[in-house]
């Protein structure tokens, strides 16, 4: 379906993509539901990177379950599909936080990662 958003390309909502809608929908909807932020407990958040798309997603830990309160996502663009791995993972925690940062200004947050090259860069202390 994210062809559709493709520039020139002619808009043709396929039955395919119908499917691809209401799917979406349906897992967007189902459990686990979205929650309403609690502004008194930290934000977290999971972010990852493909070689072609970035998402995030925020929540928050009710009773030690963690609960989402947005997802987001989009497709990189030509010149950021040449980045490098590391790169990649740290474009998806940059929008992430440029997505969300209604919610992360002035609260606690946390940032989840797969790729042990961002960990390192972001438990190294300034020297």
């Amino acid at each position: 379906m994210t062809h559709l958003l493709e520039k020139d390309s002619p808009f043709i909502f396929s039955n395919e993509c119908i499917k691809a809608f209401w799917t979406l929908k349906d897992k967007l909807t189902e459990a686990p539901i979205l929650i309403a932020p609690n502004w008194d407990q930290p934000f977290e958040l999971m972010c990852d990177a493909s070689n072609f798309a970035v998402g995030a997603v925020l929540g928050q830990r009710i009773d030690k379950h963690f609960r989402p309160i947005h997802y987001a996502s989009k497709t990189m663009n030509h010149a950021e599909t040449n980045y490098t791995t590391t790169e990649k993972e740290m474009l998806a925690v940059v929008y992430a936080f440029e997505k969300f940062r209604s919610y992360l200004i002035m609260n606690k947050s946390i940032v989840y990662t797969d790729h042990s090259a961002l960990k390192y860069l972001f438990a190294k202390k300034d020297t």
